[in-house]
C-alpha cells in the first residue's frame, strides 16, 4: 500500500515546505484577527455597560434582592440607560 502512494509523496514533497510555511502563517493571522475581533467586542460591550445609570440613582439599593425600588427588573441592564424615573443622588451638604 505504502509502494502505491510512494511516487505521490515524491512528486508533492517539494510543495510540502511552502504549503506549510503558508497554513501556518494564515493560522497564526487568523488567531490574530479572531483575537482583534473579540477586543473590540469587548470595548463596545464594556462602554454600553458603563452607561447605565443605576449606581448614581437615589431609587437603586444596591441590594441583591431588590435592586431599584422604582424598576427592579430592569435595573442595571441595557433596558435602564434611558431610564425615565432617574434621579441622581441627592448628597446631604446640598439639602441644607
Amino acid at each position: 500500500m505504502f509502494q502505491l502512494l510512494a511516487p505521490f509523496v515524491h512528486a508533492i514533497q517539494p510543495f510540502l515546505i511552502p504549503l506549510c510555511f503558508l497554513f501556518a502563517w494564515l493560522f497564526i493571522l487568523s488567531l490574530i484577527s479572531s483575537m482583534v475581533g473579540s477586543v473590540r467586542e469587548i470595548i463596545a460591550r464594556s462602554q454600553t455597560m458603563h452607561q447605565i445609570p443605576c449606581s448614581d440613582c437615589q431609587f437603586f439599593t444596591n441590594d441583591h434582592r431588590l435592586k431599584c425600588t422604582i424598576h427592579p427588573t430592569i435595573a442595571n441592564t441595557e433596558q435602564a440607560i434611558y431610564c425615565r424615573d432617574f434621579q441622581p443622588h441627592q448628597s446631604f451638604s446640598s439639602l441644607s
